[in-house]
């Protein structure tokens, strides 16, 4: 756990709220991943936030690991009816079908894209050429929602079947896997994501 009272640590606004939440600022926003069980995690959970605030899914987030199995994509990819209706009456997920079905179906385009690329990685990290992008941001109003790069994202998992992978929500997804570091110029993170960048590399 984050030292969450220490007091002459600056943070990103957003994550105040509670401890859980200044915890993954402080420890997972914005650190590069390049682990494919984790990106898929996010892919699932970011897809879960549509319409939902950010705390409403990290609150649930034992729960859907739980529920998902540890998110191992081959084993939701295989996912029928019975585990479905095994999923919509589970309260430690956010039980809404539409989602559900995403969440499977997107496993099967995870694999295929993985099949394609060697590992689902490659695939996101060549977005960004491979390396962080590192923004210098003061304020919350210049937080982006969306960037070119988020946009072209969007189009091509859509086009490989996946859904619920609007560019609002892909650019959530690089924010959290580390494929742009905008935490801000006043946050005491943002300098050590920018070294954590440097050092990057995917496999």
């Amino acid at each position: 756990m984050s030292d969450a009272a220490s007091p002459d640590r600056s943070r990103c606004p957003w994550c105040l709220g509670s401890t859980s939440m200044i915890d993954y600022h402080d420890l997972e926003w914005g650190v590069p991943v390049a682990d494919d069980r984790l990106l898929f995690e996010f892919l699932i959970l970011e897809g879960a936030q549509a319409g939902l605030s950010w705390s409403t899914v990290l609150n649930r987030r034992e729960g859907y690991r739980r529920a998902y199995e540890g998110f191992d994509a081959r084993v939701v990819a295989e996912y029928g009816e019975r585990d479905v209706a095994r999923l919509l009456a589970d309260p430690g997920i956010i039980r809404n079908r539409r989602k559900v079905a995403a969440s499977i179906s997107n496993a099967r385009s995870f694999l295929e894209t993985i099949a394609e690329f060697g590992s689902f990685a490659r695939f996101m990290w060549r977005f960004v050429d491979g390396r962080p992008v590192q923004t210098h941001l003061s304020t919350m109003e210049e937080l982006p929602a969306t960037s070119p790069v988020s946009d072209a994202m969007s189009r091509e998992l859509k086009a490989r079947g996946f859904s619920f992978v609007g560019s609002t929500i892909c650019y959530a997804h690089m924010q959290a896997v580390g494929m742009v570091n905008d935490h801000l110029t006043c946050c005491f993170r943002h300098g050590d994501i920018e070294e954590l960048g440097k050092a990057f590399s995917v496999p």
